[in-house]
């Protein structure tokens, strides 16, 4: 007997309907003589109603309220699938985040989780029923208070579940049949992956791939979570996202260099100008940013010119977090010793990743001549092990991921299918 741990987004329960076809899947399921422990989402969009009627109260809602009122859509969602499941015949006990044994830090709205202690969940499988937890939520123990774990939180849970419990496997099932080797709302060419580590699927979430959080990756790979990407619309295969110690090498000879191109709309630039090049600078400069709390992804810094001793550092950011850091950077101007700010938000990121590029030359090459003969400019290129990401113009960066894709020999004969609008 197998411990699977399933997790179904929104889309998944948008209805009567759809909750009534997860409901079926489960059970077919624990047909199969496995344990099952589904995380579930709020319905639909219901968070973000949720979010917007806050705001139509007050425009600053209180974030210990605001986390209490988002926790009861997945309560909905929790409760309506647990009454489906026992309506064709099978026993199914819901449970809150605290109660599952989530516990967080205290940090409302986007809390990490600390510890789990799934007591109740693994009582409810060793008497034979089906446990369904609300996702995205959890239970700081010094304030007593319930937090909500942010964007992605129900793949956390999910995965925080299945490491706790040691399932065998964390199924996310969404609204595409899988990992694909880019967007397939954008590169219609792309290709289902039928397997890759968690090292890739961590740098292709990083770098904009919305099937899975960063987060919930991230997890999976520290707790060595095997994870398989789902469509909740049909029964296909979907994809393997393994831990680097179970993947085998030598399987993966024949595959190919790059494993996917990603894309991300939602980051902006920051250019710090006229920046003395002396020693201290940057770490003034990047301290400043950092007590903002702001997440800085690509750094570039120009070689000073001889005749001022000035230079410019530039650094990528979420769209998000440009404000307070432009504020933050304004004010400390005169203390930092800098000339002036540059903002600019009409930027895309695109990423290359695969493993093989460990072994493999010319792949910058490659990369840089695809743009090139199209006609697309790059404004700033960042590596690691196994990826390149470069910074293009933000109406440009569709256009370069399906140039990329093709480059590097990555589109499939068919259109890929997408079931749903939303990717989660």
């Amino acid at each position: 007997m197998s411990l699977i741990v399933q997790k179904f987004g929104g889309s998944s329960v948008a209805d009567a309907e759809s909750i009534k076809r997860v409901a079926k899947r489960i059970v077919e399921t624990r047909k199969a003589g496995n344990d099952v422990v589904v995380a579930v989402s709020a319905m639909g969009d219901t968070t973000d109603e949720l979010i917007d009627l806050a705001h139509e109260v007050t425009p600053i809602p209180d974030a210990r309220e605001m986390d209490m009122l988002l926790t009861t859509g997945e309560r909905i969602s929790m409760a309506l699938l647990a009454m489906a499941i026992k309506s064709m015949g099978h026993d199914a006990r819901s449970y809150t985040g605290s109660q599952a044994g989530m516990i967080t830090d205290d940090r409302h709205g986007s809390a990490r989780i600390v510890d789990v202690t799934p007591g109740r969940v693994r009582e409810a499988l060793d008497e034979g029923a089906i446990a369904i937890v609300a996702g995205f939520q959890g239970f700081n123990r010094t304030s007593k208070d319930i937090t909500t774990l942010g964007r992605g939180g129900s793949d956390t849970t999910a995965v925080a579940l299945a490491a706790a419990l040691g399932a065998d496997v964390c199924e996310i099932y969404t609204d595409v049949d899988g990992v694909f080797t880019a967007d397939p709302r954008v590169v219609p060419q792309a290709r289902k992956l039928e397997r890759l580590t968690s090292e890739e699927m961590l740098e292709l979430a990083a770098a904009g791939a919305k099937v899975l959080y960063i987060r919930a990756v991230e997890y999976a790979r520290r707790h060595g979570v095997t994870l398989h990407v789902r469509s909740s619309f049909n029964n296909n295969e979907g994809t393997l996202v393994l831990p680097a110690e179970h993947d085998q090498e030598g399987d993966r000879v024949e595959e190919p260099i790059i494993t996917g191109v990603a894309g991300d709309l939602n980051e902006a630039k920051v250019t710090v100008v006229g920046v003395p090049d002396v020693p201290g600078k940057a770490a003034e400069i990047f301290t400043i940013v950092a007590k903002t709390g702001a997440n800085i992804d690509m750094i570039v810094q120009n070689v000073s010119a001889a005749a001022t001793g000035l230079t410019d550092i530039s650094f990528t950011l979420p769209k998000a977090e440009g404000e307070k850091v432009m504020t933050a950077l304004t004010v400390e101007k005169e203390a930092a010793g800098f000339e002036s700010l540059q903002y600019d938000d009409q930027i895309g990121k695109l990423a290359v990743v695969g493993a093989g590029m460990r072994t493999s030359a010319g792949v910058s090459a490659q990369l840089f001549t695809a743009l090139s003969e199209a006609g697309i400019n790059i404004e700033m290129i960042s590596t690691s092990e196994i990826r390149i990401s470069v910074v293009t113009r933000a109406d440009q960066l569709q256009h370069a991921m399906r140039i990329v894709h093709t480059a590097f020999g990555l589109d499939a004969d068919e259109v890929a299918v997408v079931h749903g609008g939303t990717g989660r």
